[in-house]
């Protein structure tokens, strides 16, 4: 008897103390109010104490360094993983109680978060916190646990039933609140599963998903020689037109996908589409709060940071003006320069620039509202005393027409009225290069040029930047035509496949088109797309390691689709050295750069800044910038953090 009952208390204490084997719905514990400020929007309102780090009141864990560190992480990190992080670090510092039983969080939630945002620590030179140790203060499925992110997709996932009567097909033409957009984008995709997915690119600065909703033949893998195209709306928090435009037009394609339309399906089966309707959810909700009619010309444009997302990219267009009067340097695929990231970077910017490195976009369009006109690159004048200069980029002919594939079948776009919104455009065919319209620095459009592939234009949709309800109809019925005919402008050109002799394909081989200074390189399954206007051209594929094949091509003026043009790459004979190469000169201060470096080192990631890319030069073993936060401790200051 004796015995049973030591067994029995060795039990009790074995369950009681955390972190260790549990039964199912954790021991029993006296649950009492969540009052943290920090941890004010848990999913839960009752915790316990003692807690797993041995806080034994609310005054021990708001003094404690643990909590300090959750109440500015989100500006440590400049909003990555923000608020998914706080609200995992409360799970620990404030356990969950219901039912006199304090719950542990789950494991698969602490990994899942620790694999996507171990990155953003590194880059600050920051240790992972202790209490954030997957295996010691989480548990298993078997555990009862739970996962304390549930209330970020609180009311997303809950279906809003359609009006009695109404056809799924249904087009509701009404603003959407971000609740109401990631539900309608959802259903969007649950109707048409086998052409659509949703899926998220990041958060905003205040923890809102950046969703978006892809359309193709394959949704969520990349089929080769299908080319692949974006839109973005709502950059600007307040120009919100885009926005519903791409809700609309997802909504559009599905149902007529279903319906069986030859155009909408053509185009599905061929292209990967990709809709970002709000890259700026934080901005929309400053201005929706003034509602449409009242807000002013800069209510909400910004992200929670207070930054212009549009002048918020890494300005490579200055570099380009550098590069281009070096004859030889390649202008094309500019690295982002370091210093870059020593200020400050949305994370609503690093999503994009991170998105843009795992896809291989070919074509892409940014929303905007406050005019009506569509502009192309280049954003910065070439002259930086200029406010106005026509600045065109190697491609101009290119961007020219795809400009004009969207004014072209714009009604308002070609409408004859000077009087009209737009109508001091009227006399360029409603587009402009966009340095001759206005200049500046830090744009979207110039970034995605000079970075990668991709070609991007901006659409100004109307001089309403939030226009009333009532008007989205009629907007949509404005813009749904040239929205389609802006996306099939992506076969146009040529593409193909770059091979060695053996059949296998070349990854970054390099695609020049003669008279054209600006190469694209071929994805990691070897293919490629060059959008080319009609004529006669020269094409060079060249590698590393590889003699380089000429093509001449031409691509007829009504062709509207793109010429296959593969190419098999040859290797460069390497026969016995003849003579032993001497030591040679260089000029003074050049030293020897990695191969395929530029002038910039360039981070592997565009979306998180390199690693220790905040700290001082030269800082040497000194503390981190960031140990400033931590200076007002006296005992208890979070060593744990660094990682030395």
């Amino acid at each position: 008897m004796l015995l049973l009952l030591l067994l029995a208390a060795l039990a009790a204490a074995a369950a009681a103390a955390w972190p260790g084997c549990q039964p199912a719905g954790g021991p029993a514990a006296t649950c009492e109010d969540l009052q943290l400020r920090t941890c004010s929007d848990a999913a839960y309102n009752q915790t316990a104490f003692p807690t797993a780090l041995e806080h034994r009141s609310r005054e021990a864990v708001e003094s404690s360094s643990e909590y300090i560190l959750l109440s500015v992480l989100h500006h440590l990190l400049e909003g990555q993983c923000n608020p998914d992080l706080r609200l995992l670090g409360c799970a620990v510092l404030a356990p969950r109680c219901e039912g006199g039983r304090v719950h542990r969080p789950c494991r698969r939630v602490c990994e899942a978060l620790r694999e996507a945002c171990q990155p953003a620590f590194d880059a600050i030179d920051m240790a992972w916190p202790y209490f954030l140790d997957c295996g010691h203060y989480f548990g298993g499925e078997e555990e009862g646990c739970y996962d304390p992110l549930e209330k970020l997709r609180g009311g997303l996932d809950v279906e809003e039933a359609l009006p009695s009567g109404v056809p799924p097909t249904f087009i509701h033409f009404t603003h959407h609140s971000y609740a109401q957009m990631v539900r309608v984008l959802r259903r969007t995709a649950a109707r048409c599963p086998h052409v659509a997915k949703t899926y998220s690119i990041g958060r905003s600065f205040d923890g809102k998903e950046l969703l978006v909703i892809e359309f193709s033949g394959r949704p969520g893998q990349h089929e080769l020689m299908e080319p692949e195209v974006k839109l973005i709306g709502n950059i600007h928090g307040n120009e919100v037109a885009g926005r519903e435009m791409l809700v609309y037009l997802a909504q559009y394609l599905c149902s007529e996908y279903l319906l069986g339309s030859p155009r909408i399906q053509r185009l599905l089966n061929t292209t990967r589409i990709h809709l970002l309707p709000s890259m700026n959810p934080d901005g929309y909700e400053v201005a929706a709060a003034e509602g449409a009619g009242y807000n002013g010309w800069t209510s909400g444009r910004q992200n929670a940071q207070n930054l212009d997302l549009n002048r918020n990219f890494p300005d490579l267009t200055s570099e380009f003006y550098r590069l281009a009067a070096s004859r030889g340097a390649r202008t094309d695929h500019i690295p982002i320069p370091q210093h870059y990231w020593w200020g400050k970077v949305a994370p609503e910017t690093k999503a994009i620039m991170k998105w843009m490195r795992t896809t291989p976009f070919v074509l892409s369009a940014s929303l905007h509202g406050g005019d009506l006109v569509v502009s192309y690159p280049f954003d910065l004048s070439q002259n930086p005393h200029e406010e106005k200069m026509f600045s065109p980029t190697p491609d101009e002919k290119m961007f020219q027409l795809l400009a004009r594939a969207y004014a072209d079948v714009h009604p308002m776009m070609m409408d004859r009225s000077e009087n009209r919104c737009g109508g001091n455009f009227l006399k360029r065919g409603s587009i402009i290069n966009g340095a001759d319209w206005y200049s500046f620095t830090g744009g979207m459009s110039d970034f995605n040029y000079l970075h990668s592939n991709c070609f991007e234009i901006t659409v100004e949709l109307g001089c309403v930047k939030f226009p009333p309800e009532e008007a989205l109809y009629t907007l949509w019925q404005h813009n749904k035509e040239p929205l389609l005919n802006f996306m099939e402008m992506v076969h146009r050109g040529i593409k193909g496949v770059v091979m060695d002799k053996f059949g296998k394909p070349v990854k970054n081989a390099r695609i020049s088109v003669k008279g054209i200074r600006h190469d694209v390189t071929t994805a990691p399954e070897g293919d490629y797309w060059r959008l080319l206007p009609p004529g006669s051209h020269i094409v060079i594929a060249q590698a590393p390691g590889y003699s380089k094949v000429i093509k001449k091509v031409t691509i007829p003026a009504q062709m509207k689709r793109a010429g296959r043009v593969d190419f098999i790459l040859q290797p460069l004979r390497t026969g016995p050295k003849r003579f032993l190469q001497g030591p040679q000169r260089r000029s003074p201060g050049l030293r020897d750069t990695p191969q395929g470096a530029g002038p910039y080192r360039e981070p592997e990631d565009p979306g998180q800044e390199p690693f220790r890319a905040r700290r001082q030069p030269g800082a040497g073993r000194s503390k981190p910038w960031w140990w400033s936060y931590f200076t007002s401790l006296n005992q208890h200051k979070p060593r744990w953090l660094l990682k030395y």
